[in-house]
C-alpha cells in the first residue's frame, strides 16, 4: 500500500501496488524491527523540463548515465502524448554505458553501491560532513575518481551550498551529512529549498537498523523530522534498494515542480555487502498519474484573446520561469507587454530591457506596483501569489483579469483565484502561446504604447533612489558600482535582510541563475555557503556574495572552505553593525526602540566588532575595510582585481532604510517612498 498526500487542498488517494515489503520506505514509523510498508509524501506533482544553462561560462554537466525506465499502474493507458497517464517517460539515451570499477558480480559495500549510484546520475560534485554514520560513505566516497567532496564546516553550510549548486547551474545538488545533529542541522536548507523548488538530494547516515527507535546515539527520526519539508524522503531498509531509491530521488528532485529529497541510510546498509541491480525500473505509480496533460490549445487561444482585448496588460513572472526565459523574452518582443518580476523571478528578463518594471512586492519599485494596481490583464506566469509580493490580497490586481499558468496545481487558486488558469510547464505553454501569437501575426493588432508610455512616465516620476550623508557610503551605492565594475556579468549570492532587497533593486540582472537568495524562507547565513556551491558548478564565473554583518556571520566558518578549495568568491560585506531589516522595523513601527538588534559591542560602539577582516585573516583570505564613498570604487576594483577569495567590508549607515515599501498586509496606496532612521515616526 502507498499513501500519496498530494497537497493540502486534495484529498490522500491510497493506492494498492505489488511493491516488495522490503522496499526501502519513507515511513511514519520509525522503529522498525522488520521491514515495513512504504509511505511515501509528496508535494509536487508535474513533470519539469531540464534546464537550459544561460552562462556563456560553461557549467559542470550531468556525465551520460543509463536511460530511465520508469513503471506504472497505470500500464493500459492510451499512448496520447496529450494524456497524463504516461507509463514511460522517454530520455534519451547515453552516449556511451557506464564503465563501473567492479566487476558485474563482484560483491561491494552498501556505501560503495550508493557512490556508484550517483555516480551514474552524473553527480560530479557533492557537500559532505562526515561522523560516525556517515563515515562508511566517506570512505567510499575516497574511492570514486569522478566525485570530488567540497568539504563545508558545518552541515548548513553544506546544504545551502548544495542549494547554490543547483540555483546557479539547474542540476541537482548534493550533500550528505550524518545522523542525529548532522541530520537536524540540514533542516533549514531543505526547508529553503522546499520552499523555493529547488531540486536538491540529500543523504544522511542513521544508526543501525537494529537500534532504530531506541534512542541510540545520535540517533534522529529524520524522516519525520523533515516529512512537511521535503518533496519526498526515504528510510532504506534493504541494500538491494539502494539502485532503485536514488533513481527515483533525482527523478523526483528535478521533476515536476522540483524540491529536496532526503535519502537516510541505516549504517549496517552501508556495510552489507551485495551486488547490485542497476537496471531497476522506478515505481512511483502515483506521481506519474499526476502529470498534467499538455496545455489545452483553447485555453491558450483565451489567452492570446484576453491579451488582444486588454489595454493594460502586465507580466508577473517568478521563478517558474527561470528555465522559459527565452520563451518569455519571445513573448515579450510579439505582445510588447511589460515585465515586472518577483525576487525569485529575476534574471528571467533582463533588469535594463525597456519593458522591465523590475521587481515588484513590498520592496519592488514603485512603478511595477503601480503597473500591476491599474493593470486590466495580469499574466501571472511561474508564481504562486506570495504575501510579500501581493500585500492585502483584496486590493492585488483587483482591476484586472488574471491568467495563471503554473507547474504546480496546488498553486492554482491557492491565494488568488484566476479567470484562466493553465496547469503546465510554463516552457510549454508560453511556446504554445507564441506559436498561435505568430500564425496571427498582424491580424492582432496589438499596440500598448499609451500604456507603456503611462508607465515611462511612472518610471521617471519614482526613480529609484537613495541620499548621500557627508562621506558616508549609501549601500545601495557600493551595489551599483558593482555592477558597473562588473558589467552585470556577475553571479550574486546573498543573505537575508536590507542588503537582500537592495542587491535585488540596484543590480541589473542579464539572465536567469544569477541571482541567487534564500526567498521563501529567508534563512540568513545562505549567502556565503551558496557563493561556494556557485563557484564549483561555474568555475570560470565571478561569483560575489553581497552580504550583511548579520547574516555574514552566521556561517562564517565556511571562510575556511573557500580558503583550502582556492574559490575566486568575492564578499561584499554592508556593515552597519545592526541587523538592518529588523531595525527599519523598529523604527517605523516601534518608535526607534532597540530591541537586541545592535550587533556591535555596546561598550566600545566607535569600533567596528566584530573585526570581519580578522576572520578573512585567520583563513588567509585577502581583506580590507572601506569608511569613505570616494574610496569604494578603488576598494571595489583592487577586490575584483584580486586572484582567488577577497573579502570587503563597506562600512555603512545603519540609519538607511530599504525603499519602496509596502507595509505586509498593506495596499499600493500604502506605500511608503520617504525617510530614514534619521526620522522619527
Amino acid at each position: 500500500m502507498v499513501s500519496f498526500s498530494l497537497s493540502p487542498n486534495t484529498p490522500k488517494v491510497i493506492l494498492y501496488t505489488s511493491f516488495s515489503s522490503t522496499m526501502a520506505a519513507a515511513t511514519a514509523n520509525t522503529t522498525f524491527p522488520k521491514a515495513s510498508p512504504l509511505t511515501s509524501s509528496f508535494k509536487s506533482s508535474i513533470p519539469f523540463s531540464k534546464s537550459i544553462l544561460p552562462f556563456s561560462t560553461t557549467p559542470q554537466k550531468l556525465t551520460p548515465s543509463r536511460s530511465l525506465q520508469i513503471s506504472s499502474s497505470l500500464s493500459q493507458s492510451s499512448s496520447n502524448p496529450r494524456s497524463g497517464a504516461t507509463t514511460v517517460i522517454p530520455i534519451v539515451s547515453p552516449s556511451h554505458d557506464f564503465v563501473s570499477r567492479y566487476a558485474p558480480d563482484e560483491p561491494r559495500k552498501g556505501a560503495d553501491i550508493l557512490v556508484e549510484a550517483l555516480e551514474r546520475e552524473g553527480v560530479k560534485d557533492v557537500f559532505a560532513y562526515p561522523g560516525g554514520a556517515s563515515l562508511e560513505i566517506h570512505q567510499a566516497l575516497t574511492r570514486s575518481k569522478i566525485i570530488r567532496n567540497v568539504l563545508p564546516r558545518h552541515e548548513q553550510g553544506g546544504v545551502f551550498a548544495a542549494e547554490g549548486y543547483a540555483r546557479s547551474s539547474g542540476l541537482p545538488g548534493v550533500c550528505i551529512a550524518t545522523s542525529g545533529p548532522g541530520a537536524t542541522n540540514l533542516v533549514s536548507g531543505l526547508s529553503d529549498a522546499m520552499l523555493d523548488s529547488i531540486p536538491l538530494v540529500a543523504i544522511t547516515g542513521q544508526v543501525p537498523r537494529r537500534m532504530i527507535g531506541t534512542d541510540a546515539f545520535q540517533e534522529t527520526p529524520i524522516v519525520e523530522v523533515t516529512r512537511s519539508i521535503t518533496k519526498h524522503n526515504y528510510l532504506v531498509l534493504d541494500v538491494d534498494e539502494i539502485p532503485r531509491i536514488v533513481s527515483e530521488a533525482f527523478f523526483l528532485a528535478t521533476s515536476g515542480r522540483p524540491g529536496p529529497v532526503l535519502i537516510d541510510v541505516p549504517k549496517d546498509i552501508q556495510q552489507q555487502l551485495a551486488v547490485p541491480k542497476w537496471n531497476q525500473p522506478i515505481r512511483l505509480p502515483g506521481y506519474m498519474s499526476r502529470f498534467p496533460k499538455a496545455p489545452e490549445e483553447a485555453h491558450l487561444e483565451q489567452i492570446v484573446r484576453f491579451v488582444s482585448e486588454s489595454k493594460k496588460p502586465v507580466l508577473y513572472v517568478g521563478g517558474g520561469c527561470l528555465n522559459s526565459s527565452e520563451e518569455l523574452k519571445r513573448f515579450v518582443e510579439l505582445t510588447g507587454i511589460p515585465v515586472a518580476s518577483t525576487l525569485m523571478g529575476l534574471g528571467t528578463f533582463p533588469s535594463s530591457d525597456e519593458l522591465s518594471l523590475q521587481m515588484l512586492g513590498m520592496h519592488g519599485t514603485v512603478y511595477a506596483n503601480y503597473a500591476v494596481d491599474k493593470s486590466d490583464l495580469l499574466l501571472a506566469f511561474g508564481v504562486r501569489f506570495d504575501d510579500r509580493v501581493t500585500g492585502k490580497l483584496e486590493t492585488f490586481a483587483s482591476r484586472a483579469k488574471i491568467v495563471h499558468i503554473d507547474i504546480d496545481s496546488a498553486e492554482i487558486g491557492k491565494n488568488k483565484q484566476p479567470h484562466v488558469s493553465v496547469c503546465a510547464d510554463v516552457k510549454l505553454a508560453l511556446k504554445g502561446i507564441n506559436r498561435i501569437l505568430e500564425s496571427k501575426g498582424a491580424k492582432l493588432k496589438l499596440d500598448h504604447s499609451a500604456w507603456r508610455q503611462e508607465l515611462n512616465e511612472q518610471k521617471l516620476k519614482n526613480p529609484l533612489s537613495y541620499n548621500t550623508f557627508g562621506e558616508a557610503i549609501p549601500p545601495q551605492y557600493a551595489i551599483q558600482v558593482l555592477d558597473e565594475l562588473t558589467n552585470g556579468n556577475a553571479i550574486i549570492s546573498t543573505g537575508v535582510g536590507q542588503h537582500q532587497m537592495w542587491a535585488a533593486q540596484f543590480y541589473k540582472y542579464k539572465k536567469p541563475r544569477q541571482w541567487l537568495t534564500s526567498g521563501g524562507l529567508g534563512a540568513m547565513g545562505f549567502g556565503l555557503p551558496a557563493a561556494i556551491g556557485a563557484a564549483v558548478a561555474n568555475p570560470g564565473a565571478v561569483v560575489v556574495d553581497i552580504d550583511g554583518d548579520g547574516s555574514f556571520i552566521m556561517n562564517v566558518q565556511e571562510l575556511a572552505t573557500i580558503r583550502v578549495e582556492n574559490l575566486p568568491i568575492k564578499i561584499l560585506l554592508l556593515n552597519n553593525q545592526h541587523l538592518g531589516m529588523v531595525v527599519q522595523w523598529e523604527d517605523r513601527f516601534y518608535k526607534a526602540n532597540r530591541a537586541h538588534t545592535y550587533l556591535g559591542d555596546p561598550s566600545n560602539e566607535s569600533e567596528i566588532f566584530p573585526n570581519m577582516l580578522k576572520f578573512a585573516e585567520a583563513c588567509g583570505i585577502p581583506a580590507a575595510r572601506v569608511t569613505r564613498k570616494e574610496d569604494l570604487r578603488a576598494a571595489i576594483h583592487q577586490m575584483l582585481d584580486t586572484p582567488g577569495p577577497y573579502l570587503l567590508d563597506v562600512v555603512v549607515p545603519h540609519q538607511e532604510h530599504v525603499l519602496p515599501m509596502i507595509p505586509s498586509g498593506g495596499a499600493f496606496k500604502d506605500m511608503i517612498t520617504e525617510g530614514d532612521g534619521r526620522t522619527q515616526y
